[in-house]
């Protein structure tokens, strides 16, 4: 302001330079409208300018992507400044779009609670529909509430079977259990309308030698230690993850929860969720898990197989096509398919879970070889390029149908109109 009022008074430039202190090029450049007060000139290119475009594009494709999934992808582009750096040139450049709903909701006050060690461990369950096999995906994560560490199970349904299998499979991922289960109000747990625990569900409990803690009416954010992390593995771990199927999300899941989940630093600590689990004395896990029932549906394929947690099993061929049921109790080295009509079909021995293994009994084999023996014939196939026109059979049907057709069309007599236009009298 006070070069400009002094280059209003009519003093020259050399003059306003020598009383302000500064350059006459930077004056002029001022005056011109090409500075501004207090922001240097960039003397070398920043780092951040060939990245740019690529952020835009990502912020366009899903404008709620965090800071540091983009971190991590430009990290692998080959950016090489710190993540401060980054967020400050994403801050600078306002290339993260607005989003109104959003900011409506952040800056609620809320208390945080203290947790001791070992002592609680909070469950829910994690639902994404749009999987790129087509089904919907139920994730059951675990998280100790003083820690954070959490461990995930994937599963195609959220019943109380596969509930009580997803429990054991995140505690012996994570070594013990904690004294207490923290849930939300889930019906495969706690009876709806009251803070009863499930008939059901009680010896699952007494089985681990853990209390069940509901959370109260409309206080889901009891749980909020399970419920950040369900925002951390929906933000860092699904929005990026390229898997296929169940089983490669199980995989990408558990090397996921170690290398980053186990890594982060805990809010308001300098430790690490590692660290800090370090510290939690959990009680040990019975020698086997509770036999929960697991079925689910399948639909036979064509090659008389059922696909069932990454393996396929054999069934007589004359199920092709039908549904059957898959049983296993939790623990059983064996499963069973059921017929529709429930009977028993076969048993099998259980592969290990993912591992793409196709297991047949030499009956199974034997018959659908001589299903598929018995329908081959060695005719030459029909040619799929012949010139076939209608035939005269089908010719005398047409020209009958066109024959009908004319014979309920009214009759026209075009003389008439002639005697019209020429003067005479039609009748």
């Amino acid at each position: 302001m006070e070069i400009t009022a002094l280059r209003k008074r009519g003093w020259s430039i050399s003059a306003i330079a020598r009383h302000v202190g500064h350059d006459r090029k930077t004056v002029k450049a001022y005056l011109n409208g090409e500075r501004q007060p207090g922001v240097r000139q960039k003397t070398t290119v920043d780092p951040f300018d060939q990245f740019e475009p690529y952020v835009r594009q990502r912020f366009s494709d899903d404008p709620h992507v965090w800071a540091t999934v983009l971190f991590v992808e430009v990290k692998g582009l080959g950016f090489e400044r710190s993540y401060p750096t980054f967020t400050r040139a994403l801050r600078a450049r306002d290339l993260r779009p607005h989003c109104e709903a959003c900011a409506s909701v952040k800056g609620r006050a809320h208390v945080d609670i203290d947790h001791p060690p070992g002592e609680e461990i909070q469950w829910d369950w994690l639902e994404l529909g749009d999987t790129p096999w087509g089904t919907k995906l139920y994730v059951l994560v675990g998280a100790l509430s003083h820690s954070g560490k959490f461990r995930a199970w994937c599963s195609d349904s959220d019943d109380q079977a596969h509930l009580i299998v997803g429990i054991h499979e995140i505690l012996s991922r994570l070594g013990g259990t904690p004294k207490r289960w923290r849930v939300d109000r889930m019906a495969t747990v706690i009876v709806p309308g009251s803070a009863r625990v499930q008939r059901s569900f009680v010896p699952v409990a007494k089985h681990y030698g853990a209390g069940v803690d509901p959370c109260p009416p409309r206080h889901g954010n009891r749980k909020g230690v399970v419920e950040a992390t369900i925002k951390f593995i929906t933000q860092r771990w699904w929005r990026t993850a390229r898997i296929d199927s169940l089983e490669a999300a199980q995989v990408s899941l558990d090397d996921f929860a170690v290398n980053v989940g186990d890594t982060r630093k805990r809010h308001g600590t300098t430790s690490t969720v590692a660290e800090l689990a370090a510290t939690e004395q959990l009680a040990g896990l019975p020698p086997v898990g509770f036999p929960a029932e697991v079925s689910v549906s399948r639909k036979v394929a064509d090659n008389a197989l059922v696909s069932v947690w990454g393996n396929h099993y054999s069934t007589p061929p004359g199920l092709v096509g039908s549904e059957v049921e898959v049983r296993w109790r939790f623990g059983s080295d064996s499963l069973d398919i059921v017929s529709p009509a429930g009977g028993l079909v076969v048993s099998h021995r259980v592969a290990p879970r993912g591992a793409h293994r196709t297991v047949r009994l030499p009956e199974h084999t034997a018959a659908l070889e001589k299903v598929v023996l018995g329908a081959f014939n060695s005719d030459r196939p029909c040619p799929t390029k012949p010139n076939r026109p209608p035939s005269d059979a089908a010719l005398a049907i047409a020209a009958e149908i066109v024959g009908d057709q004319a014979a309920a069309s009214p009759v026209i007599d075009l003389a008439v109109y002639q005697r019209v236009i020429e003067g005479g009298e039609a009748g």
